[in-house]
């Protein structure tokens, strides 16, 4: 079975290339199954390593992806001179990363998070961004926008899958966190029944994004939590394997 791909519909410039790869078509066993590109959630080496193969194949990556150790903070790694500085290294404690070399491949691993990928409108420099609550509320978005140099208005981002608003309930102080940098952020906080909110975190990554300067935008519209079979989520599930954004240029 192939492995399962989403491949992003957005104004992206000739030679970019993206994809972000679904549940299906791996060999992880349950709670994993199937397609877990995670090294980092108790799933068999070997089968991770056959999932990114797989992976690699299908979408004739130019070379191995360069992985995160992702931390829910804005650090943005330069993949270039950390490639040129330890060939091979270990993934990296960081939530974005950044490129200019053709055939670097950025990787973002989610699993009700958002992926936002980003490229210049010349396609000379590409970002990818994890975006859980806590890293938007900080500001991962608008340091991996700074790290590419590039102005704003001139990038393209596309949001992936992420966990949708009537699956993700926030307490106060998720709501207090956004409202402090943008009243208007009360849109995306929609109070429950249980006396906490349902939060909108596609809206407010737009509105981080449209607020720095960014125009083309596009998403997935693809709610995690709500489609178990295409999709694995963390909050739904607990122990389960990750979904990963790729980005690159040919």
């Amino acid at each position: 079975m192939s492995p399962a791909l989403l491949l992003p519909q957005w104004a992206a410039p000739p030679g970019v290339r993206a994809a972000c790869t679904l549940r299906g078509g791996g060999t992880s066993a349950a709670p994993w199954d199937s397609l877990n590109l995670g090294s980092h959630v108790g799933d068999d080496p070997a089968a991770v390593a056959e999932n990114r193969r797989r992976v690699a194949e299908a979408l004739a990556l130019p070379a191995a992806p360069f992985w995160l150790e992702q931390v829910h903070g804005t650090h943005v790694a330069d993949a270039d001179a950390l490639a040129r500085a330890v060939p091979g290294a270990a993934a990296v404690p960081a939530d974005a990363a950044v490129t200019r070399e053709r055939g670097r491949v950025l990787a973002i691993l989610v699993a009700d998070c958002l992926p936002v990928l980003f490229a210049s409108a010349d396609g000379s420099v590409l970002g990818a961004a994890h975006a859980g609550w806590r890293g938007l509320a900080a500001g991962v978005l608008e340091a991996t926008l700074v790290a590419m140099r590039v102005p704003a208005a001139s990038v393209h981002a596309w949001l992936g899958p992420a966990i949708g608003t009537g699956q993700f309930e926030v307490g106060d102080e998720v709501r207090a966190a956004f409202l402090a940098q943008d009243a208007g952020a009360d849109a995306a906080f929609h109070a429950n029944a249980r006396g906490r909110w349902q939060c909108d975190l596609l809206l407010l990554a737009r509105r981080r994004l449209a607020a720095a300067g960014v125009r083309q935008l596009s998403g997935a519209q693809l709610c995690t939590a709500s489609n178990p079979r295409e999709c694995f989520s963390f909050r739904r599930d607990g122990r389960t394997g990750r979904m990963a954004a790729l980005l690159w240029r040919d």
